[in-house]
């Protein structure tokens, strides 16, 4: 099989339109990621897909905003840095920081919605797709690594697997996302009320533009929990 076949096939598959799983399946895919998240010892390791989220969304804005990205490292204890060049306040260096704890949910939603329209392999190839981009920008060994396994996972997945096995993994995957996004915002506040954060994102949007951290810690999770409620009512009723 040629290059042009195999993108062929690719394309075909992004673009084609897959059943949904039985309702039964959709609501196991999400206990398993509920699992995940709530089980301290799953949320040790699955920790590290949001950290990769955050970090990501932190680059596309500031690449979106003009400003140039310089790199992003992942490390073992699920911290991240993301670091661009440009102007050290202004819209630009607000939606940047602004992007990081909304980013796992949106990706989510976006994930959401395109099951919602029966495109289940879509979902996994645009991953395989934002995890290659991602990879570029990596400037640390653990983050080359914490990238290539993961993008690798979901390659497998979407090239080899059955039909019915991709479309639960890109519904437990999408579940994660939204379900995973808030809790980060969660363990930030945690940390900032026993002052161990002065640095996060919502205390460095509290320098750039004067609102005090609590309410970017109450924007960030207003944000990911509508995308758990919208994204998760469109999970659901696909499956209905």
């Amino acid at each position: 099989m040629s290059l042009l076949d195999d993108l062929g096939r690719v394309w075909g598959d992004a673009v084609g339109t897959q059943p949904p799983p039985e309702p039964a399946w959709v609501w196991a895919t999400g206990a398993v990621a509920l699992a995940l998240v709530v089980l301290p010892t799953t949320w040790r390791v699955s920790r590290h897909v949001v950290t990769i989220a955050h970090e990501g969304a932190h680059g596309v804005a500031a690449l979106l905003s003009g400003r140039r990205l310089s790199g992003i490292r992942l490390h073992s204890d699920t911290s991240g840095l993301t670091v661009s060049r440009g102007r050290p306040t202004g819209p630009g260096m607000v939606a940047t920081a602004a992007a990081g704890y909304a980013g796992p949910g949106l990706l989510g939603l976006g994930a959401a919605w395109l099951l919602h329209e029966r495109h289940a392999l879509a979902v996994l190839w645009l991953a395989v797709l934002l995890l290659g981009l991602l990879l570029l920008q990596i400037r640390n060994f653990y983050g080359l690594y914490a990238v290539l396994v993961a993008g690798v996972a979901v390659f497998v997945v979407s090239w080899w697997a059955s039909a019915q096995a991709q479309s639960l993994v890109a519904y437990a995957g999408t579940w994660f996302l939204l379900l995973a996004a808030p809790r980060p915002v969660l363990e930030l506040q945690g940390e900032r009320r026993r002052g161990r954060a002065r640095s996060s994102d919502a205390d460095t949007l509290a320098r750039l533009t004067g609102l005090p951290g609590l309410v970017w810690v109450g924007f960030f999770l207003a944000v990911t929990l509508g995308c758990l409620v919208l994204g998760a009512g469109w999970l659901v009723g696909r499956a209905a």
